[in-house]
């Protein structure tokens, strides 16, 4: 019995109209085709994916990736990709090469060819200019028997793919495992040549993702940012004497006679000690109301290990301290609260 709309024309809560369960099972559809698609592809994956992975090892040169269409854009995806993971490579037009932009490769190099009829005429046409120059040919391909597949030295065959759509016509699921299995080749062969973390963040400086795996180094404050007093003087003076103008400074960091960090002094210890009314300890030394031995990190860590203290132990600052334990920098949570990770909520 089907649900009976409300006086105003809606329909009760929990239940999706017609027309918008149609979409959602549509798109599910989508997405199924594709999931299935790459299973049957990771299943098919054979030798012949270890040779490619070698030959991206042994090259000298660059790795000039090439395909037409929807083809060449998962080709120019998978460029970045590459780069990004430690294996030097080019994006070439197919058209535009054989106008000239041939000129481009060089012996050494390796070309990564996409196309999934494997006779994209643009892409064939290359072919013959490419083995006389001796450049093995990687090609990810529908068929063995096509004109790219016959070519190849390390064949990558996705098998005869249904596309997605009521007209099973336009690109879906043939290049969402062409992208896939360009990325796995690019990710196995980032592991087997060693690239680390830290090669990572070396090409990858900027935005979000660079700030997350550049180190504490490169983020904490220093110098004449920071608040360092002796553990001896009194909280008024440490506040009056270490005054800094501009952004908030977070902390007093409280060191010993050696230098080493002894503490931690917090605006939060301060505000506390306000609001309940306890200013004459405003003339105490600092030893008497600062946090001994605080969480602590080195300057050459990762900030991602600095976002986790801090989430971690709900604490807003964190010294940063040299190999023997002197205090050289402060990560405030102000700086990295972009990058904390998320806390859960269930």
């Amino acid at each position: 019995m089907s649900a009976l709309p409300q006086p105003d024309g809606s329909l009760p809560d929990g239940i999706v109209p017609a027309e918008r369960f149609e979409q959602l099972r549509e798109a599910r559809e989508v997405l199924q085709l594709a999931a299935q698609a790459l299973q049957q592809v990771a299943r098919r994956l054979d030798d012949r994916f270890c040779q490619a992975v070698r030959l991206l090892l042994d090259c000298t040169g660059a790795v000039v990736v090439t395909g037409m269409g929807k083809a060449g854009l998962i080709g120019r995806k998978l460029t970045a990709t590459l780069s990004s993971t430690g294996t030097r490579a080019l994006f070439l037009h197919p058209a535009e090469a054989v106008h000239g932009d041939l000129g481009v490769l060089r012996q050494g190099d390796v070309l990564l060819a996409l196309s999934n009829s494997g006779e994209t005429d643009e892409v064939c046409r290359m072919l013959p200019h490419v083995r006389r120059l001796g450049i093995p040919i990687i090609a990810i391909t529908a068929r063995e028997t096509s004109t790219l597949g016959s070519q190849a030295d390390a064949l990558l065959a996705t098998g005869s793919l249904s596309e997605a759509g009521s007209f099973g016509l336009a690109p879906t699921t043939s290049t969402s495992v062409m992208l896939a299995v360009g990325d796995a080749l690019a990710l196995v062969a980032c592991r087997q040549r060693g690239f680390t973390r830290d090669d990572f963040a070396q090409v990858h400086p900027a935005g979000a993702l660079g700030r997350r795996l550049c180190s504490v180094s490169d983020l904490m404050r220093r110098g004449d940012q920071l608040r360092i007093a002796p553990q001896e003087v009194t909280i008024r003076q440490a506040l009056v004497e270490h005054q800094r103008a501009g952004r908030r400074t977070g902390a007093i960091m409280a060191v010993d006679s050696s230098g080493l960090l002894a503490g931690l002094f917090t605006d939060s210890d301060l505000a506390r000690l306000l609001e309940q009314r306890r200013e004459t300890q405003l003339d105490r030394p600092l030893n008497e109301v600062m946090t001994p031995h605080p969480k602590t990190i080195s300057c050459d860590a990762p900030l991602a290990d600095a976002c986790k203290l801090l989430a971690d132990h709900h604490i807003s600052e964190l010294p940063v301290i040299d190999g023997r334990g002197h205090p050289v920098g402060l990560i405030d949570i102000t700086d990295v609260i972009t990058y904390m990770p998320e806390q859960r909520t269930d």
